[in-house]
Order: structure tokens, then sequence, then C-alpha cells
């Protein structure tokens, strides 16, 4: 179902009021100059699929701030992901200031200060979605804010060309493939990160963080063993069992918590993507290394507060539950 937000049968006068109450409901809390005496008219239409809210915009000339007075009185963390399909935009977040044009995307966080200022009829799509359902480091999203990423070539069309046939298709999507579609995209939208700040690439062996990168891609390749252990992969690497404990020590974790939240995080996926495979929630489990289903059953409502086949059956995480 889609929500309609437009100052077109109002007054210019009426329409500055408006426009910022359309803005602040559709979005985050933003303070909202429009640039225009007398404001032309502008459109909202959103959609919900699960996490994503998908935004159709046609704007005004306007300048949108997100301010520390906005950021410290509304915590929650949102990234906006924003296509632009017609006019350009000036973007800035920490320290960068970029050019926005036609064809271009870009990435914005809530949780610090942004400002956006549009000049001329400007039409964009925007994909809000919760920080924690993107799997980034942090000092990786950072470097990506405030930079346009052209979607006419590389891996940044690929990302582009994804979410922007998404918006086209999401008034038909239903609710349990409109969730797939979107896990699909952030993991692309993920990818895309990961491979821009050089995650994949072959690094000295010599440093710690290129050796943990290196440990984090074997663990990946072989998470569906259910007998890999920190012996076997410090092995495989040439290094001793306790400086591969003291690599993860040093992200505030242990090799052991570290697999079982990626298999966990592997198996809740493949829980949503399961009933249209035909696969039961052991068959998942041990996919990714969960040789006892009981025992994944116990630790996957530990971490998420809902039982495996609740979450298969219905898709909703824990928090929803919780909440309903």
């Amino acid at each position: 179902m889609s929500v309609v937000l437009s100052t077109a049968a109002l007054s210019a006068t009426d329409r500055i009021e408006r426009w910022h109450e359309a803005v602040t409901q559709a979005f985050i809390p933003l303070d909202v100059n429009i640039l225009e005496e007398n404001p032309s008219p502008g459109r909202i239409v959103t959609h919900q699929l699960g996490a994503l809210q998908v935004s159709d915009v046609q704007t005004v000339p306007q300048e949108v701030t997100r301010s520390k007075r906005l950021v410290a009185r509304d915590q929650k963390e949102f990234l906006i992901l924003t296509l632009h399909h017609r006019g350009s935009a000036v973007k800035e977040q920490d320290g960068r200031e970029c050019l926005i044009q036609s064809g271009d995307f870009s990435i914005s966080d809530s949780s610090r200060v942004f400002r956006k200022k549009v000049e001329g009829k400007v039409c964009f799509t925007s994909f809000q979605f919760p920080r924690k359902e993107l799997r980034v480091r942090d000092e990786d999203l950072r470097a990506s804010t405030a930079t346009a990423f052209s979607g006419r070539g590389g891996s940044a069309a690929l990302v582009a060309t994804y979410f922007a046939r998404m918006a086209r298709e999401v008034a038909g999507f239903d609710d349990f493939v409109g969730r797939q579609f979107v896990a699909t995209g952030l993991d692309l939208l993920a990818l895309f990160i990961n491979e821009r700040r050089g995650r994949f690439r072959p690094q000295a062996p010599e440093t710690a963080p290129a050796m943990i990168v290196r440990v984090k891609d074997h663990i990946l390749q072989n998470l569906s063993d259910p007998d890999l252990s920190p012996t076997d992969i410090a092995a495989a690497h040439f290094i001793s069992a306790r400086y591969l404990h003291k690599l993860f020590q040093t992200e505030g974790t242990t090799v052991g918590e570290w697999i079982r939240m990626q298999r966990l995080e592997r198996c809740r996926r493949d829980l949503l993507r399961s009933p249209a495979l035909g696969l039961g929630v052991a068959t998942v489990a041990r996919r990714w290394g969960f040789a006892n289903p009981s025992h994944f059953s116990r630790v996957f409502r530990a971490t998420y507060g809902i039982a495996p086949r609740d979450w298969q059956l219905h898709g909703l995480s824990g928090e929803q539950r919780t909440a309903e």
C-alpha cells in the first residue's frame, strides 16, 4: 500500500509548512529551508517493504539539514540511499561534499550531521532502512557517505540498477517476496561498500588487520563445516591458535562467537527463503554448520528472541514479534 503526500492542491503560502511536515513524516526529522519565494508543488509516494522504506520524490528547490539538535533528539540510526533520476544536488557529511547528478546514488547516515541542497526541480528515489540491516564496518560506512557513485558502470551500476528496478516493481511485491528482494539488495550494497574499501584484495600477511581479513574470509568459505575449529583455522594460516584468539580479541569478540553469529545470520536469511525452496529448519541449520538442530534452536532463540520455526513461518524479527 502506498502513501502519497502532495502539496499540489495547496496555495503557495501553505506549501511551505505542509512540505516540511511531509518530509519529516516520510523520512527522519529534518530542518527544511525552501529556496523558492513561491514554492512549486512537491510530491512523495512511499511504500514499505519489510525494514526498507521506498520513496519516490519530486521535490522543490530546498536545503535539508540533519542538525546536531535533531540527531540528539532522534537517536534512531537509519541509512538512506538516494538514487537521482533528474536534476542535481550537493550533499555534505563526514567532512566531504559531493555533487550528485542524474544516474548517481549516494548514502547518508542519520546518526550524524548531514546537509543536502537542491536547486531546481529534482526527482529521486530514496531507500531508508535501519543501520543494523547493513552488515559493513562503521569505518567503511563513514568513508562511503557524501560520495557520488555513478550508476553508469562497474559495480556501482549493479547497485543502482537493482535498487531502481526494485523501486519500479515495489507495488506488486507481496510481503514475503518483498523481504527477499530487500535482503538481496542490502547484501549487494554491503558487497559494493566492502569491495570499494578493498576488503577482498590480497593484503600483506605480516600485518594483523590483513591477517584477520584473510582469516575471516577463510571462515566464511568453510561455515558449512561443523568441525571448523580455531586449531584448524590457525593451522591453515600458519599461525598459532593463541595468536588467532588475540586477533579476534582486538575486535571485542572471540573466534567462536564470530563464527556462531555468521552462521546464525545466514540461517536467519535462509529461513525466510526456505518455504519457497521446500527446506526445513534442520536442513537450513546443517547447511551452515549446526549439526544439532536442538542446539541450533536454543542458540537462535537466545540471540533473536524467536524460535527458528516461527521466524520461518512469519518472517518477523524478534524485535517486531515482541512489539506485537
